[in-house]
């Protein structure tokens, strides 16, 4: 007689393995995925924003991906209230952080941020700096008020990466996420629809990967060795829900690959359903192609949790519980190696406790009203 397992029971069993990235041992296979919250005036995060992760930490999450948090460069972002992962007062807010999830059982990484092209007139201190990217377009195509980056401007940001990196192992991160996605500066140089340079950072997949393996190269050369990095990455654009990095499983190596080479230990592959195939012929997602092509640990990502698409939920729609059978499924098949959960674990700081014990029935649907706090 064949005996199924409970929904509980396969929830416990394919989230709740350890699992090593790179010299991290992270206790469980569920991710806190990055969501920009804008709680930290003047760039520094507080005691509501330790709280905030410490609580999702001590409720089973295993790896914190922090928000989006600008590197040091005069352009790098738009807001005041976006934490910064520069300066002495911004590091140490960070550094309680990075404490108290550690004392609540969790491991964290800071995802560390360039939005390039995105910005518009932003607050102090970015006010007066120019938005910069790789051609000085904008995802929807547009020109906007930037420029095309020198070759001084590509050095700055990459020693503002790096520095970055050096300074989260300092003060007690687990490893650094590179935002590489969603059409912010390193996207923009990976896409084509961006980048129309035509020295050697511009042309075809492997030259407009370039500059992001160079950033991950300075990363890796200013960290430990067994310090993980990750680099998260993603088809669509926020002004461009169908744009594509690439057509192909053999487009999309050539894009990964030098990334790989570069020092990438894990790729957190962003799609908006994480249970749609990435490309004809094959029933993998984005994450499952990517551990295929490069032999890393990824993590799956897109509406994890809930009925249908995040994109919805966060433009203030609410959203009905999903059914995680299709992801344990999948987990079972080794397609990916952890997920990210972001809106689900925004409305519910229990999500992963309930979850893992087979409280299913205790999760709350999403709400929009959600975004204005930090509980």
């Amino acid at each position: 007689m064949t005996v199924t397992a409970s929904p509980a029971s396969r929830a416990a069993q394919f989230l709740s393995r350890p699992i090593a990235l790179n010299g991290l041992t992270v206790p469980n296979r569920i991710v806190m995925a990055p969501m920009t919250r804008m709680f930290s005036p003047g760039g520094v995060p507080g005691e509501d924003v330790r709280s905030y992760y410490a609580r999702r930490a001590a409720a089973g999450v295993g790896l914190i991906v922090t928000e989006g948090t600008y590197v040091g460069h005069e352009s790098a972002g738009q807001s005041d209230r976006v934490p910064r992962f520069h300066g002495e007062e911004q590091l140490a807010g960070w550094a309680k952080v990075a404490a108290a999830v550690h004392e609540a059982g969790g491991t964290i990484v800071p995802q560390l941020w360039h939005i390039g092209m995105v910005r518009n007139q932003g607050d102090p201190p970015f006010a007066a700096a120019p938005a910069m990217g790789p051609s000085g377009i904008r995802t929807d195509g547009t020109e906007g008020t930037g420029r095309a980056m020198t070759r001084s401007d590509l050095d700055e940001v990459i020693g503002a990466f790096a520095r970055a990196a050096a300074d989260a192992e300092r003060i007690g991160f687990d490893g650094v996420e590179l935002h590489g996605a969603h059409g912010y500066l390193l996207d923009q140089f990976l896409w084509a629809g961006t980048n129309r340079r035509t020295d050697s950072y511009g042309g075809d997949p492997v030259a407009r990967t370039k500059f992001a393996a160079e950033i991950v190269a300075a990363v890796r050369e200013a960290v430990s060795p067994e310090f993980p990095v990750i680099f998260r990455y993603s088809q669509w654009k926020q002004d461009a829900y169908d744009a594509r990095l690439a057509e192909t499983p053999e487009a999309l190596e050539a894009v990964l690959s030098p990334l790989a080479a570069a020092g990438v230990d894990v790729f957190h592959a962003s799609t908006r359903r994480y249970w749609l195939p990435e490309f004809e012929g094959s029933d993998l997602n984005l994450a499952g192609w990517t551990r295929k092509l490069t032999g890393r640990p990824t993590i799956t990502v897109g509406s994890v949790g809930l009925d249908g698409d995040f994109i919805h939920a966060f433009a203030g729609q609410g959203a009905e519980l999903g059914s995680l059978d299709n992801l344990l499924d999948r987990m079972e098949r080794d397609e990916f190696d952890m997920v990210a959960v972001g809106r689900a674990l925004l409305q519910d700081p229990e999500w992963a406790s309930k979850v893992l014990s087979g409280r299913t029935d205790e999760l709350k649907p999403y709400d929009a009203a959600a975004l204005q706090t930090l509980s």
